[in-house]
């Protein structure tokens, strides 16, 4: 998700408090530290209490950021990054430790300044040979990060013409990269003169690099992620005025068919955050939905088992430690929840 433009007295308030707040105040907080204090758990579905344990708290490890996506957890190194969007970097976070800067600029490497509110990476993934992937919004790429520093292009441009702003992305087994291509990162977004696409699209780029269009009628595409076995492509929509989980049957040759909606997220608007956002999937198959206001989990079957509210602007999460961590960043500080279950691939 970004911050809404048709809001920006919103947004320059809190980048003129994020200003003030230099790197060493996002510590690490205790681990006593409380969630939110309107932290609750709805439960609507007996399944539900497997996934998340009567007891269960939230707790709040890092803050004192603008406005925080992409959480990806490094299984090797045993620590979190993230992307603070507007402050064009990924930070860093380890038990222990607490946050450091890991990279700057993350989005956005031109010389002059940058005209939007977004310049920073959104999603974040890891490769096969564990190099850092980011969805680079002010550069409108997708770039990998290799072990000396310097940044691949992976792609850019559809047929010549420049994407949007890459939003989140998934790698399939296979080693093809599945992505999302709003134009929230561009200045005016929909209306930006830059923008060269006429549609925002959801594209699968091969290990080949061909890049191929999936989607093209979805008005804002943002969270992407795969079920356990890969036959079906979950992509968040948060066009306002049809806020919804969407869901594809993934073919052969890995293009999509049978578009649908999985669940309907209208009930969740909240200005100025329209709709659902990054989602992850669980073993079984359960869908972790973030949203404006907490994150929701649905059964593969599309059932709404129950809700983790936290009244936070929810943008994304991640499975971390030994899969049954649920890293969760909102708004300007990074949570974390011990579940019942593990992340798909865990």
């Amino acid at each position: 998700m970004r911050f809404v433009r048709r809001v920006q007295p919103l947004f320059h308030i809190m980048v003129a408090l994020a200003a003030a707040v230099q790197l060493s105040s996002c510590a690490a907080t205790p681990k006593n530290s409380a969630g939110p204090q309107s932290f609750q758990i709805v439960r609507l579905d007996p399944r539900f209490d497997k996934l998340v344990p009567r007891d269960a708290k939230l707790e709040k490890i890092a803050d004192g950021f603008t406005w925080v996506e992409g959480p990806v957890w490094n299984r090797e190194g045993r620590y979190l990054l993230f992307s603070d969007i507007p402050k064009n970097s990924v930070f860093k976070w380890k038990e222990g430790e607490g946050v450091s800067l890991f990279l700057n600029p993350s989005g956005y490497t031109g010389s002059a300044p940058f005209e939007g509110q977004e310049p920073g990476s959104n999603g974040l993934t890891f490769d096969s040979g564990g190099r850092l992937v980011l969805c680079a919004h002010g550069d409108r790429r997708i770039a990998r990060l290799e072990p000396d520093g310097r940044k691949t292009t992976l792609a850019d441009r559809y047929e010549g013409k420049r994407l949007n702003s890459p939003n989140d992305l998934v790698y399939r087994s296979d080693g093809s990269l599945y992505f999302t291509d709003p134009p929230f990162g561009l200045p005016k977004a929909f209306d930006d003169p830059r923008k060269e696409l006429p549609f925002q699209g959801v594209y699968r780029l091969s290990t080949d690099g061909r890049l191929t269009l999936l989607i093209k009628d979805i008005k804002a595409p943002n969270g992407v992620a795969f079920s356990p076995d890969e036959k079906t492509l979950y992509v968040s929509d948060v066009d306002p005025k049809r806020a919804a989980w969407l869901a594809y049957d993934v073919k052969d040759d890995g293009t999509v068919t049978n578009g649908r909606v999985f669940f309907d997220a209208t009930r969740w608007r909240k200005d100025p955050y329209f709709g659902p956002d990054g989602m992850k999937i669980d073993r079984h198959g359960n869908l972790f939905g973030a949203r404006p206001g907490g994150i929701s989990v649905f059964a593969p079957d599309g059932t709404h088992l129950g809700s983790i509210e936290t009244d936070l602007p929810t943008s994304n999460m991640a499975w971390g430690e030994d899969g049954s961590v649920l890293y969760v960043t909102g708004g300007s500080a990074i949570y974390r929840i011990r579940l019942g279950t593990k992340g798909a691939g865990f």
